[in-house]
C-alpha cells in the first residue's frame, strides 16, 4: 500500500505549531483523535515517547519518521506535519527535523509496519521532493506531491 493512499488532507498539518519533540508527538496524537483514527490520545503519546526512547525517529535530511505499534488499531494509519521553522528531534545528522511522516500499525502487523517505515525513507530520500513539500501552498499540494512522487510522474 503507498503512503498516499495511508494520508488524507484532514492528517496534513501544514504547519506545526509544535518547538520540541514532545509537543511534535502531542499535537500528533491530538489530530489523529479528534479525525478519530485513535480512541486514547494519551495512549498514543506514551507509545510514540517510548518508541523515542529507544533511539530517535529524526533519520536526517530534514525528515522524522514517529512511529509505533498502538493497540487495537485495525490498520495503518499515516499522518503528515510540516514545520516551517524546524524542531530539535535529535535527528542522525544534529538538523532540526521540518518533515514529519507519523506511521501507526495494529501490534499484529510488523510486516506491513516495516514496509511502510520503508517506502517513507525512500519517498524523503528525493531532495528535490523534500523542496517542493516545504513550498507546497497548502495541504492539498502536501498530499498531491506525494501522491505524484509515488506514482512516477
Amino acid at each position: 500500500m503507498k503512503i498516499s493512499e495511508l494520508l488524507d488532507d484532514g492528517l496534513i498539518i501544514e504547519d506545526l505549531r509544535a518547538g520540541t519533540k514532545q509537543e511534535v508527538l502531542v499535537e500528533f496524537a491530538e489530530l489523529l483523535f479528534n479525525a478519530g483514527a485513535v480512541g486514547d490520545r494519551d495512549a498514543l503519546v506514551k507509545v510514540l515517547t517510548a518508541r523515542e526512547g529507544l533511539g530517535s525517529t529524526g533519520i536526517g535530511d530534514g525528515v522524522a519518521i514517529p512511529h509505533g505499534k498502538v493497540k487495537g488499531l485495525k490498520n495503518m494509519v499515516a499522518a503528515f506535519g510540516r514545520s516551517l521553522r524546524g524542531v530539535d528531534f535529535d535527528s542522525l545528522d544534529g538538523e532540526p527535523a521540518r518533515l514529519f511522516f507519523l506511521l501507526l500499525a495494529p501490534e499484529d502487523a510488523p510486516g506491513e509496519h516495516l514496509k511502510s517505515l520503508a517506502r517513507v525513507s525512500r519517498l524523503m530520500k528525493n531532495a528535490e521532493l523534500r523542496s517542493r513539500i516545504m513550498k507546497a501552498a497548502g495541504r492539498d499540494d502536501i498530499l498531491r506531491l506525494i501522491t505524484q512522487e509515488e506514482d512516477g510522474r
